[in-house]
């Protein structure tokens, strides 16, 4: 299975967890038996991941790990287990390393993923900003006659 995180593969990947969750909130409207649930859409799937990383470049692998968890940046994941879903994009959660005793090239790590959903592009707004802009100069006008002179 190969696992890899923004160009840096992930060695000995040990289990991948992922969660995903549907925002269902409940309500009970008056005078009626039961509930309504009202679909809000899913949340951001979440994953949990271990490994073991060994060898000479065990330490270089945990260094470059650090780093991107500490630029806080989206980061592209790509692993067996998410390729049928459309998460492309994550954010380094939590991050946690073990210095396993008496190994000295050994690290166990645990990642604590998040989906990063891109915002929505805002739409052109222009012509509504000068529509409004027009209309608070023709109110001043009239509220305020001698201001437009000034």
């Amino acid at each position: 299975m190969k696992t890899i995180l923004d160009q840096l593969p992930l060695p000995q990947v040990q289990e991948i967890t992922t969660y995903d969750r549907r925002t269902l909130p409940e309500h009970k409207p008056p005078g009626m038996g039961g509930s309504l649930f009202q679909n809000l859409g899913r949340s951001p799937t979440s994953i949990l991941l271990w490994g073991v990383a060994t060898g000479s470049d065990a330490f270089d692998f945990a260094e470059k790990l650090e780093k991107k968890f500490r630029a806080g940046k989206p980061v592209r994941f790509v692993a067996d287990i998410v390729a049928g879903s459309r998460l492309s994009n994550v954010v380094i959660a939590n991050l946690r390393f073990q210095d396993l005793a008496g190994k000295p090239t050994r690290f166990a790590y645990v990642l604590s993923l998040r989906e990063s959903i891109s915002p929505a592009k805002p739409e052109n707004t222009q012509a509504v900003d000068a529509d409004i802009t027009a209309d608070a100069k023709s109110l001043v006008g009239q509220l305020l006659p001698n201001a437009a002179n000034s």
